[in-house]
């Protein structure tokens, strides 16, 4: 049955919500930080949106996973959404948010670099190949050029740091990614696997945090309003209302134009740094930045222009952007929750969710 054309305003919310509130989470992040150690917003942001969605599971009973899809759903939680996600708020103590928020948006060329099994398809293709020649000179020159002051406490090494963090972050997100997209049946809702994926990275935040001495000597009731509001809003915000409009977007709008979030993430957040916040970006990073997403957008046309079909190199592998189009329920965090990701074919990630998604901030 053809499926009714949803109204303008309902999209407009929604871009609006994948757009805005991804963008923003990148500030939240700062102003949680002001009273809660990383690891425990980490540990409080999953564990409250894990819960809202487990009360949604608990009502409308819907399948539940597998022991098998269970283990892949907890490891891909903890990579995606604490390796990935976890570990941007952790390194917002050293860099500010709209210079992390840029390195983010190298997520797609990752996809690239890390889908081993696409390779022979993916380094044939010069569009591909200049576009991850580009983008990665885009951020290494952004980087270069960033002043001191860049890192939270104005000190160079925290800077390099910061930087290495958030890379080594979108590594594990895309690593997370194409691991749960390939080994995680579709049997259950992306609902329910990501409300599995949400506890899990919650759990392993706490543990983390107790591990490193965070738990000792914080008390909620010394958080200040700030940190309430940047804590709630990450998970109400950024990881309920983002996530619910992306997985409704991906099943009534095309992957390449609801993937521009990759994008825009990245400007709302160095708006935001810099009305709110105080924070600066100088004019060789915004020329180098604007090269990055040039890369970023080669590389995306360069694999939109592949076959989807190439004899035996892609045999027995499922397509993804097939995988997006026929799931109803699909979801992307990232990023930072509003990492919400796509899985290769898709190229691009963002704050994500269950399955083949994850939750972006």
């Amino acid at each position: 049955m053809k499926r009714s054309k949803p109204p303008g305003w309902l999209l407009a919310l929604a871009f609006i919500a994948i757009y805005f509130v991804w963008g923003t989470t990148y500030l939240a992040n700062l102003f949680a930080l002001e009273d809660i150690p990383p690891f425990i917003v980490s540990c409080f942001r999953y564990l409250g949106a894990g819960a809202v969605l487990g009360i949604w599971i608990a009502w409308k009973r819907p399948t539940l996973p597998g022991k098998s899809s269970f283990k892949v759903l907890c490891i891909s939680g903890i990579l995606m959404l604490i390796g990935g996600s976890g570990l941007i708020v952790f390194a917002e103590q050293y860099i500010k948010s709209g210079y992390a928020a840029a390195l983010v948006a190298t997520e797609p060329l990752w996809f690239v670099l890390l889908d081993k099994r696409r390779w022979p398809l993916y380094f044939s293709n010069r569009l591909i190949l200049s576009g991850l020649l580009l983008g990665f000179t885009g951020i290494g020159l952004f980087a270069l050029f960033a002043p001191a002051g860049r890192a939270a406490d104005g000190h160079r090494g925290h800077l390099i740091a910061g930087t290495a963090i958030v890379l080594v972050s979108a590594i594990l997100w895309v690593g997370g990614t194409l691991y749960a997209s390939r080994n995680t049946g579709d049997e259950t809702s992306n609902t329910t696997n990501t409300a599995v994926q949400f506890l899990a990275a919650g759990i392993f935040a706490g543990l983390v945090a107790l591990f490193t001495g965070e738990w000792h000597g914080f008390s909620m009731a010394t958080m200040s309003g700030k940190a309430w509001m940047g804590l709630l809003y990450l998970i109400v915000m950024g990881s309920l209302i983002a996530f619910l409009a992306f997985t409704w977007l991906v099943t009534v709008q095309p992957p390449a134009i609801v993937s521009t979030h990759t994008f825009v993430n990245p400007v709302v957040a160095i708006i935001m740094g810099w009305a709110i916040a105080g924070e600066s970006i100088t004019g060789k990073q915004t020329a180098a930045l604007a090269a990055a997403f040039a890369g970023v957008i080669l590389a995306q046309v360069g694999k939109d222009r592949l076959p989807r079909k190439s004899g035996a190199l892609l045999s027995g592998l499922a397509d993804d952007r097939d995988d997006h189009n026929d799931d109803q329920d699909h979801g992307h965090d990232t990023h930072p929750d509003a990492r919400l990701e796509y899985t290769a074919d898709d190229g691009a990630s963002g704050k994500g969710q269950s399955h083949k998604n994850s939750g972006k901030e």
